[in-house]
């Protein structure tokens, strides 16, 4: 069976994506208002968000899986064959970031919470909340995000670290985005429930200073970190930074 073609959308003129009203010196991120209604968004959101749950799932199955070679041959070709269906239609390059109607971020892509990327952590109900000047989560991070043999990788805390500092940042109403980020690993950190909480410490300007911890289930602190975080000029000019809704805790 012959694959099928593949019809690439360009986010720049594509459906979902209005670009007249984006902004892009290279350096700052083009954020564009998606031109989808609500509803049409709701339902994309859950189809989608599904399909990327059952891939994290077989993510976590092909790494563990310990089946009969001609079982996996045959499994391999299945996804192939699946992974050509989705690409009939697709973008022809990477997510980017677009606004809801509320001017909410929609990050789909995004490593640590996006809703489409499956190595995603940050999810549901392990998502990055907000307080008055700091953001938390509580993570599951299973055979994916390991490093040393049980133990979570140290790059992978510093993804996670660099996210929530954003997140606390926007949370005190100081968004900016990281220049500087400095990752003390204090005790190993095992796989399964890590807590990590950000907090503002500092504001000099456009200039933002945070502290993070990372803990353990028993309340021990694995890791600590600081950042140095800063609004390009760009956006703190065209007050272009995207929203979004504050997270009770």
């Amino acid at each position: 069976m012959s694959e099928p073609m593949t019809q690439k959308l360009d986010v720049r003129s594509g459906a979902n994506a209005e670009p007249s009203n984006g902004v892009n010196d290279g350096l700052v991120p083009v954020y564009r208002p998606t031109t989808l209604t609500p509803d049409a968004l709701r339902e994309q959101d859950e189809v989608y968000g599904a399909l990327t749950q059952a891939v994290r799932g077989l993510n976590e199955a092909q790494l563990r899986t310990e089946v009969d070679p001609d079982l996996v041959r045959v499994v391999t070709a299945q996804i192939e064959s699946i992974t050509a269906r989705l690409l009939v239609r697709a973008r022809a390059a990477s997510f980017g970031l677009e606004l809801g109607h509320d001017g909410g971020a929609r990050e789909h892509g995004n490593p640590v919470l996006g809703l489409r990327n499956p190595f995603a952590a940050a999810l549901g109900e392990n998502a990055m909340f907000w307080g008055e000047k700091d953001a938390y989560a509580e993570l599951e991070l299973g055979p994916l995000y390991e490093g040393p043999p049980g133990l979570v990788h140290g790059g992978v805390l510093a993804l996670l670290l660099d996210q929530l500092f954003t997140e606390a940042a926007a949370a005190a109403g100081m968004p900016a985005m990281t220049v500087n980020l400095v990752v003390n690993y204090r005790r190993p950190t095992p796989l399964g429930t890590v807590g990590m909480r950000a907090w503002l410490e500092s504001i000099d300007g456009a200039k933002r200073r945070l502290k993070a911890t990372v803990y353990d289930p028993e309340g021990n602190v694995t890791t600590e970190s600081e950042c140095l975080l800063v609004l390009p000029k760009a956006i703190e000019a065209g007050n272009l930074w995207p929203k979004r809704p504050p997270r009770p805790r």
